[in-house]
């Protein structure tokens, strides 16, 4: 293994060498052989996909981006509101006005394309860094708040050979704020609605010369819209930046998030003290080098959670529930270390390849805190795995109508084995600005810690997952870029899900013993009208051999945008079917339309007042079977810009 790694290493590490003293003729010799930008920009630069900075024309797998003017549209100080409407595919389960909670009636959980974080299957990122539970596996949907928010980069697919396992449905990329101008800015964010909920932000942002800094806080809290359903969440963002040089630069950040939620339970089974406490925080430094011919970066991160819960207890008499006298604690962490470096080694080339190392280690208990065993710890799990991944990604432009894309990682785990990770990629750039591509991916996902060793039915000798997807995509630009529209058709081929199988007079196990057989189109249509009107939609289709909590099969959106002198207004309806609240022989769906309205005035050049409704229509559904969303909720507040 370290054969395979040195040589690309030190490859690269001759290119990076040499690119500073061609860089000047490698501009010249660009321009004089043609090799200019297309003036035609079909879409987006992203970093979600390579790792650097790469046109999505250039990726064979959809890359789809939430930018900060439609972060600050939603007046949401969670991202993921803004994910559920504008990514086709994409449901984020929710179970009131304000706050997601863990544990037993906890929600959050994203799904995409019928493959969901809740199991480990969807991956969180923030600026490339893998963010989950690692007990669990899933991530904490408490933790993603808006402050730290520049865009959000959401790969559709699997991106395994990128990111490893967790990544096998694809990944949700977070990319940190910076000031892009010189000078100091200062927002203050104050608002308050429906249930006692308040949201509050404070955001200060400097770049002199060479140095960037930010820092964010934030509190809020709600009431919530049944009893026994409060939230209140304390949070504290800070990043520091250098350039050195134009090609070199450094950063750290830190995020820190604490939330206390409780969960009443649901309606026809109310519960008491059901509390959780919890602790999330990230931290990470890189180093960075960009040239004309090569770039990459060598970073150190670190994600930790403290967990304190109290299960509760049911209030209805005929179940005999008492109240329970201990507390689950735990406490995991990831520490990783990341290494990639890009080079173009010849026209139209593109060749990155990197190093990951990830130590994932957690540690449960249940603390009693009465009775005779008052003080005693009972442990549970205490667990460290490694992982160890190479990976190389090829991508090679032939002329100007075709880019073809390869890449492979080897992953080892400590405890489970290796895998190889394949995919591959064609993007046709035609005539008329169509953008037409091709992929097949593979993903995986190896067991959690709680899956092997927590809890009945544990079970440590699984396997990892796997699946194959196939996608196809289609996408146009016409009237100069102002009307685009695209259409995706998938098919996702998975084996080896670990579920939880009963056996006879035995307790259940897990086994992997489960199937993937998801199919489905997704479309997406945006049209700027005019200066003041835009417009925009989409469509997802999901067919599921074996359904899924969480996973509507149609999800539709529809959204209007107008803005003139001091005035801007936002409007949208979600249209969601057959959504699964439970699966088995009692299975049930919801159907349900929600209307939302955004608006905002320019008092003057400091003073922004602004207004949010959800469910306009005080539609009557749940996402958690047995957890009633609330009706129509308004908020209004004040946003200070100095």
């Amino acid at each position: 293994m370290r054969t395979k790694f040195l040589s690309p290493f030190l490859l690269l590490l001759f290119t990076e060498i040499i690119s500073a003293q061609t860089d000047s003729l490698q501009h010249i010799h660009s321009t004089l052989s043609g090799e200019v930008p297309d003036p035609i920009r079909i879409g987006e630069v992203v970093v979600t996909g390579t790792r650097n900075e790469t046109d999505v024309r250039h990726l064979p797998l959809t890359v789809s981006v939430i930018d900060r003017q439609e972060i600050e549209q939603s007046m949401q100080p969670s991202v993921l509101p803004v994910l559920t409407q504008q990514i086709p595919g994409l449901f984020i389960t929710s179970r009131g006005v304000m706050g997601y909670g863990v544990s037993g009636g906890a929600a959050g959980s994203m799904s995409l394309r019928g493959l969901g974080s809740g199991s480990g299957r969807l991956m969180v990122l923030i600026d490339g860094h893998p963010q989950y539970m690692g007990l669990m596996g899933h991530a904490i949907a408490d933790a993603y708040q808006s402050l730290m928010t520049e865009r959000i980069e959401v790969l559709r697919g699997p991106a395994s050979v990128l990111y490893g396992s967790n990544a096998m449905g694809g990944v949700i990329n977070i990319v940190t704020r910076r000031l892009h101008e010189e000078g100091v800015k200062t927002n203050v964010n104050l608002g308050y609605g429906s249930f006692n909920t308040l949201q509050s932000e404070v955001t200060n942002r400097i770049r002199k010369g060479g140095f960037s800094s930010i820092i964010s806080g934030s509190y809020n809290r709600t009431d919530g819209h049944r009893s026994h359903m409060g939230f209140e969440q304390y949070g504290g963002y800070a990043k520091l930046g250098y350039e050195f040089s134009p090609r070199w630069n450094i950063r750290g950040d830190v995020n820190v998030t604490h939330f206390n939620a409780s969960q009443p339970g649901s309606v026809s089974s109310p519960m008491l003290d059901a509390d959780q406490s919890i602790t999330r925080g990230m931290t990470s430094l890189a180093i960075e080098n960009r040239y004309d011919r090569t770039s990459g970066a060598l970073s150190i991160f670190y994600n930790w959670g403290d967990h304190w819960i109290n299960d509760g207890y049911t209030i209805d008499p005929n179940d005999n529930d008492d109240p329970k006298p201990y507390r689950f604690d735990s406490h995991d962490d990831l520490l990783g270390v990341s290494w990639f470096q890009s080079a173009r080694l010849f026209e139209g080339n593109r060749l990155t390849a990197g190093i990951d190392y990830f130590r994932v280690s957690g540690m449960a208990r249940n603390c009693y805190v009465e009775g005779n065993r008052n003080g005693e710890k009972e442990p549970i799990a205490d667990k460290v795995q490694h992982e160890i991944a190479g990976y190389i990604d090829f991508r090679q432009d032939i002329g100007r109508w075709l880019t073809l894309d390869a890449g492979a990682r080897i992953d080892h785990h400590s405890l489970i084995g290796t895998e190889w990770i394949p995919q591959a990629g064609l993007s046709f750039h035609l005539p008329r600005t169509i953008e037409l591509k091709a992929s097949a991916s593979k993903g995986f996902r190896y067991p959690t810690i709680r899956e092997m060793y927590m809890f009945p039915p544990q079970n440590p000798d699984l396997k990892p997952e796997s699946m194959w997807s196939y996608e196809l995509a289609f996408a146009q630009r016409l009237l100069d870029g102002r009307l685009s529209y695209g259409i995706n058709l998938f098919y996702i081929d998975g084996k080896d899900l670990i579920v939880t199988v009963p056996r006879q007079g035995a307790t259940p196990l897990n086994m992997n013993t489960g199937k993937i057989d998801n199919c489905g189109v997704e479309t997406e249509i945006a049209y700027r009208i005019d200066p003041h009107w835009s417009v925009d939609a989409n469509y997802s289709f999901l067919h599921m051999e074996n359904p899924v909590v969480g996973a509507p099969e149609h999800k539709l959106y529809a959204g209007a945008t107008f803005s003139q002198k001091r005035w801007t207004i936002s409007t949208g309806l979600q249209y969601i079917d057959n959504l699964y609240t439970t699966v088995g022989n009692n299975a049930q769906t919801e159907e349900f339309v929600l209307w939302n309205l955004n608006v905002s005035f320019r008092v003057n050049s400091w003073l922004d007042l602004w207004a949010r409704g959800e469910n306009l229509l005080a539609q009557q559904y749940e996402i958690n079977a047995g957890y009633p969303m609330p009706r129509a909720t308004v908020m209004a507040g004040i946003n200070l810009k100095f």
